[in-house]
């Protein structure tokens, strides 16, 4: 890499075969590492975690192409590797133990239908743009300071559920070995530490490795029961409820299990934070990348949606030996499911199984939450220490959920997380199905701060909105049957108001000036080719540059949202839309 040119020219028009481009440069690669010695330190230099991209995974950043060195399948059954989890268990043990079968069963599989639906556009643009949740979101209507909200909505998510699951790896400590709940507390936080440290790498491992053992201890149980008791099922169909609500339909059951089963809905941003790795679609692998896609974006929730009905089942059956409340705990009806044929075996092994599973989701948990956070403190702070000093505060704050016994409230916490959660990915989804083809938003992902307004009303409004108007319902000022179909009601404002305020507002606020690097309508001949940060004068590919004139060159979007003194000098011309004129840096396509 030779540095910057200085012709002064729009940064518009990119050539990445010139003679004169004989370096090989690799994304995410400095100068300094380029090279042995260099003329000068780089403006900005991030510290080792934050610059070891082996640990970091492009956190904040778009995932390079040189990067996803993974196959469609490899990508798709590490993200299911992700969806272990035993809280699946436990939320539809606690829907059909509280209203009934019938309505549980609608209640599952309705919500199951719109966490499918709503799923599908957004893991097809995370695999395509190569982006996560947060950074989809910043460019799907909410803009760069608006989505600081729903990181902290997707960051509650990860620690709430963390420690729902580490509730329950701890109830399977206890009984097997023991070991007081606190201290099982504290040992299913520590326990993901050093996986989470080292990144997307370990977690592929991980999730391969301990597949074939999860798979077998979620199998069993239920072959066990279709040999010893076979007429489980139907005895299933008809049950009521440990609360009295009959084994007949109630909307408002219904209603209020729908709630509880939509909490689920931001799952789809932990598939996504695996699906960024998803490589390039080409005519050779279009097959297998629109099925890995399917199946480890949205296809989880139909894996879900079974072990949802699967655990009220295993509950139903141990219900009677164990009673209503070590029943909702799952390591309890996979022990009374398995003595029939493992007898005094059966505790260990269920043990063995909870551990395995809930240390394949936690470790998920963990680094989606860091990555949330991550994304959260850059936009605020303007500061980046590195993705996994993050872990620890996720980690922290899912600890003192799980000591405060969180896991007694877990109808009520989830009910209420889901009208926020919903309002948010209902929001999103709008923009991608509809205010795209309509052209009411540009027809791709925008995340870079250089280009985007703080807020944008579209999709930030509409969620507002909707979660607003849906937690008051839940709390039930608009009386009963509002106040069980908040949720419904929080996916539907939010679908409407997103191309409404899209439309009202001309979609204005989407772009607050052109992207002349590789925005729509910029002849891009090849989308790897990499260029040099002026800032940290590391090499990234086109679709994590942006033109400053501040700095008068090429910047990366992290270096961009880290500078606090610019003044968005960038976004401060006529209409917003004024070109900045810029040398040209060097470019080379990458070889990855």
């Amino acid at each position: 890499m030779t540095g910057l040119a200085s012709s002064g020219v729009p940064l518009t028009r990119r050539t990445t075969g010139e003679a004169a481009m004989t370096d090989t440069v690799t994304p995410g690669q400095t100068q300094t590492q380029q090279k042995a010695s260099g003329p000068r330190a780089p403006r900005r230099s991030y510290a080792r975690l934050a610059a070891d991209e082996s640990r970091e995974d492009y956190s904040l950043r778009y995932a390079p192409h040189s990067y996803r060195r993974w196959s469609p399948t490899m990508v798709a059954s590490t993200a299911l590797g992700g969806i272990a989890y035993l809280a699946d268990f436990a939320i539809g043990a606690s829907i059909v133990f509280t209203y009934g079968f019938t309505s549980g069963l609608a209640s599952i599989l309705t919500a199951a239908t719109i966490i499918f639906l709503t799923g599908i556009p957004i893991a097809r643009a995370c695999a395509k743009y190569g982006l996560d949740m947060d950074l989809i979101t910043r460019g799907a209507g909410f803009g760069y300071f608006g989505s600081t909200l729903t990181s902290l909505i997707y960051a509650s998510f990860t620690f709430i559920f963390f420690a729902l699951e580490g509730s329950i790896m701890a109830q399977a400590m206890h009984q097997a070995l023991h070991i007081p709940l606190p201290i099982g507390y504290l040992i299913t936080t520590l326990i993901v530490i050093p996986i989470v440290f080292r990144g997307m790498g370990a977690l592929a491992k991980v999730q391969a490795w301990t597949q074939p053992l999860w798979l077998i201890g979620l199998v069993l149980p239920f072959v066990v029961l279709a040999f010893e008791r076979p007429d489980a099922w139907a005895s299933f169909a008809s049950f009521g409820g440990t609360e009295g609500a009959g084994s007949g339909f109630d909307w408002i059951g219904y209603g209020l299990g729908t709630g509880v089963a939509l909490s689920l809905i931001a799952q789809i941003g932990e598939q996504a934070d695996y699906l960024r790795f998803m490589p390039a679609k080409t005519e050779q692998n279009r097959r297998r990348w629109n099925l890995a896609v399917l199946a480890a974006g949205p296809g989880w929730v139909v894996i879900g949606a079974a072990k949802q009905l699967g655990g009220a089942f295993l509950a139903f059956v141990a219900l009677g030996a164990v009673g209503t409340t070590h029943a909702l705990e799952p390591i309890a009806p996979q022990i009374e499911a398995l003595k029939p044929w493992l007898g005094s075996v059966a505790l260990p092994a269920a043990a063995l199984f909870v551990v395995v599973s809930q240390i394949k989701i936690n470790v998920t948990n963990a680094y989606s939450g860091s990555l949330s956070w991550s994304n959260f403190f850059s936009r605020v702070t303007h500061r980046h220490p590195g993705r996994v000093w993050y872990i620890f505060l996720n980690l922290a704050i899912a600890l003192t959920l799980m000591e405060m016994n969180m896991f007694a409230a877990l109808n009520k916490l989830l009910g209420f997380y889901s009208n926020v959660g919903i309002a948010w990915i209902a929001a999103v989804t709008a923009d991608l199905v509809i205010n795209k083809p309509l052209g009411l938003s540009p027809k791709y992902i925008e995340f870079k701060r250089a280009y985007l307004y703080a807020v944008n009303p579209a999709g930030f409004g509409a969620m507002v909105i909707a979660s607003t108007v849906s937690i008051i319902a839940f709390f039930g000022v608009f009386g009963e049957v509002p106040e069980a179909f908040s949720t419904f009601i929080a996916c539907g404002l939010a679908l409407v108001l997103s191309p409404l305020l899209a439309w009202l507002t001309r979609g204005r606020y989407y772009l607050a000036r052109p992207n002349p690097v590789n925005g729509p309508g910029v002849e891009v001949p090849d989308i790897t080719a990499v260029h040099t940060c002026a800032e940290c004068e590391t090499a990234y590919e086109l679709p994590d540059i942006a033109d400053c004139p501040v700095r008068a060159g090429a910047v990366c979007s992290l270096c961009c949202s880290l500078d606090a003194e610019c003044g968005d000098a960038c976004r401060k011309g006529p209409n917003g839309a004024t070109p900045v004129l810029l040398a040209v840096p060097t470019v080379r396509a990458s070889d990855g």
